[in-house]
């Protein structure tokens, strides 16, 4: 038992990591029962299609919102104490919200209210919590570190979260809302534990703070840094691709794979599963293939995994695509992970971390708009073929870049 404990999470990441891993999982499995609950408790208060809409749009409006601010934060405070305030926000929206189902009186509203105050302490409570793996762990293991963050976001927030979320729901609407309390106060209770190194703003500090210098400080720093930037307008292209193929998916698997209502769920199973093979490589794929070279191929199975699904009609060979993407989507997800924090300055992590939030979002956002307009006028399968002529583009344009990531300093 010792020996296996030591290889998933050796002793050199120290005590304090294994603390924030403990609780990075914990409320990773909270976030994936609440990905469930949420819109199923504002779907049973309502039958509105817009209003149900909104329960998405406030899982994805914040970030975008608050996600520079957030990164700002994280720099000039302790880190720390940003989560603990923050996850104790959540706690007590959490706790507001199971009050008002107990006492029966929750609207659409009081829910909606709710939702979004969550989603906002989750932008802050995210934002500090990614840099404080950098801080305790040598930059040698941050892939380790990363990967077993990873695997718990996988296993936790997109397997067993949303049907246990589904399931609690079930049993009564507040049950998975308490649960998530639960394990929100007890991811407090361990980053309490955790101690860092001196950082932020000193209290005797007399220089008073520049929001807008320090929002340009980053960008800055992102800008003329050539591996982070090349990383950052990546992720803001593919996510362009990506979103317009993937907010149509629930559609593609009906229309396109006849799976009905029930393969969507099917197919981001399988992916998941493949996250987990993911996790299961990782170690010996980084020990003999370059971090340069693991994002060129990466952005090539991706760009060919949208020729993939457009092509085929058949839930087998869909499903084997998803299986590889998965696995992808993981590796690749940790690997940029991994060059963004070995990369950028301690001082900076957050802001910098903040640009890289935005343009997740952003191409997301801007993406599923153009899956949107393409699947109305030209089918379902439109936005994958959208995806793979534009990723097909960008990869050729960025290639050289590409290798510019495998920066290690």
């Amino acid at each position: 038992m010792i020996t296996l404990v030591e290889r998933v999470l050796p002793a050199r990441l120290g005590t304090g990591f294994r603390w924030l891993l403990a609780s990075s999982w914990l409320t990773n499995l909270g976030d994936g029962v609440a990905a469930a609950a949420g819109p199923l408790l504002i779907a049973t208060l309502t039958s509105d299609p817009l209003l149900i809409s909104l329960s998405a749009l406030v899982g994805w409006a914040p970030p975008l919102l608050f996600g520079l601010y957030a990164g700002v934060l994280s720099d000039r405070y302790n880190r720390r104490r940003i989560v603990l305030v923050a996850n104790t926000v959540r706690a007590v929206v959490l706790a507001a919200l199971v009050a008002l189902m107990v006492t029966g009186t929750v609207t659409v509203a009081t829910a909606l209210v709710a939702l979004t105050l969550r989603s906002i302490a989750e932008v802050f409570a995210d934002n500090a919590t990614a840099t404080l793996t950098p801080m305790m762990v040598g930059k040698d293991d941050l892939v380790i570190a990363n990967a077993r963050l990873g695997t718990g976001f996988i296993t936790l927030n997109q397997l067993a979260g949303p049907p246990i979320g589904a399931a609690l729901f079930g049993l009564g609407l507040t049950w998975p809302f308490a649960a998530q309390l639960l394990l929100v106060v007890a991811a407090i209770v361990l980053v309490s534990r955790i101690t860092l190194p001196p950082h932020g703003r000193q209290a005797d500090d007399p220089v008073m703070p520049d929001t807008v210098r320090e929002l340009v400080a980053g960008f800055s720093w992102t800008i003329q840094h050539a591996a982070v930037r090349t990383l950052a307008l990546t992720i803001l292209i593919f996510n362009f691709t990506f979103g317009a193929a993937w907010s149509v998916l629930v559609l593609y698997t009906q229309e396109q794979l006849g799976l009905g209502a029930m393969g969507f769920g099917l197919m981001t199973t399988i992916g998941g599963i493949g996250g987990l093979i993911g996790t299961g490589l990782y170690g010996a794929i980084t020990r003999r293939v370059s971090l340069g070279a693991l994002m060129r191929i990466g952005l090539i199975i991706e760009t060919f995994t949208h020729l993939g699904l457009a092509l085929t009609h058949s839930p087998w060979v869909a499903g084997s695509i998803f299986l590889a993407f998965g696995a992808h989507a993981f590796i690749w997800g940790t690997t940029s992970v991994t060059v963004r924090q070995r990369a950028v300055p301690r001082e900076l992590q957050g802001r910098v971390g903040s640009v890289n939030t935005v343009c997740v979002y952003a191409g997301l956002v801007v993406g599923s708009l153009i899956g949107g307009v393409l699947a109305t006028r030209f089918g379902v399968a439109a936005p994958f073929w959208f995806a793979f002529a534009g990723s097909a583009v960008f990869v050729v344009l960025l290639w050289r870049q590409l290798m510019l990531i495998a920066h290690d300093d």
